[in-house]
């Protein structure tokens, strides 16, 4: 198991509904969730606890293609978010755990993300800089009010 951690801290201009559903929305996850250079399929989301996921990552530029997926440890409505991440590719072993936490502030939601056991071959620089991509693209979503 590898002691590979990313740990992430935003305030958006959202309220914590919001973002928690585009944490358990497939629609929603293939628009922000892919950093720049990827697209995204969900090809299963059970977002209850014991429920699983299964979803695929694709460079766009070589087109290999990335699977991974996991189970949902932990819901906790528009607070928490707690789930397993493994990756079909066996250079890639373990299995990683993220945890979500909303938390509403006077200007929207205080999101903090910690992924544990990210896998030796990818670089937690690496890791960390495609969560900021993702990041910037969930704010997008989430911030955006379109009126009716």
């Amino acid at each position: 198991m590898s002691t590979h951690t990313v740990r992430l801290h935003r305030v958006l201009r959202a309220p914590p509904e919001r973002i928690y559903r585009a944490f358990l929305d497939p629609d929603a996850l293939v628009k922000w969730l892919p950093p720049h250079g990827f697209t995204a399929k969900v090809h299963q989301l059970d977002a209850r606890v014991g429920g699983t996921y299964r979803m695929s990552f694709t460079n766009f530029s070589t087109g290999t293609i990335t699977t991974f997926g996991g189970e949902y440890l932990e819901l906790v409505a528009n607070e928490r978010i707690r789930n397993s991440d493994r990756f079909d590719d066996q250079n890639l072993p373990g299995t990683m755990q993220t945890t979500v936490s909303l938390r509403g502030v006077s200007c929207g939601t205080e999101l903090t993300i910690v992924q544990e056991g990210i896998p030796e071959a990818i670089p937690v620089e690496s890791c960390y800089l495609g969560w900021q991509e993702s990041l910037l693209l969930l704010a997008q979503l989430v911030e955006t009010e379109i009126p009716d």
